[in-house]
């Protein structure tokens, strides 16, 4: 869907906690609230900390991530509201894939701990700034 598309509006599709909804988004930065207040919890700050790419998810949550700026200069250029929450979709659905197959909190390292604890500080982060974007506020809890 875009601004150049005929869309017909739907409450149940647009609450929708599965595809491409606002919930959907806000589920997942609520999961990685959650996920980041536990795992924080001693390892002091996070900044500087090398992000281990040992497993596909992890490279492509970090990958994902990368891809903002660039996302942000198509959507200044293009003004394409909608390509935002594609990416903020694709991100969303990408953490989840990561949450599904690399524990944060029971990780084999001190050291994995802390890299899959930033990835999942730098997806809040973007998930916040991208909903903030579409005027849309943050729950740390559903």
């Amino acid at each position: 869907m875009n601004r150049e598309s005929n869309y017909r509006f739907s409450y149940a599709k647009m609450l929708s906690l599965q595809g491409n909804t606002a919930p959907y988004m806000l589920y997942a930065f609520a999961r990685v609230q959650g996920i980041k207040k536990k795992a924080t919890e001693g390892l002091g700050d996070l900044s500087g900390t090398e992000i281990s790419m040992g497993t596909p998810e992890e490279a492509a949550l970090a990958r994902m991530l990368l891809r903002l700026p660039e996302v942000l200069e198509d959507l200044e250029v293009d003004l394409f509201p909608h390509r935002l929450c594609d990416y903020m979709f694709e991100l969303s659905s990408q953490f989840n894939r990561f949450y599904e197959n690399c524990p944060v909190n029971t990780a084999e390292t001190e050291e994995l701990k802390r890299s899959r604890t930033a990835l999942c500080s730098g997806t809040a982060d973007v998930i916040e700034l991208g909903l903030g974007l579409l005027g849309i506020g943050t729950l740390d809890r559903l």
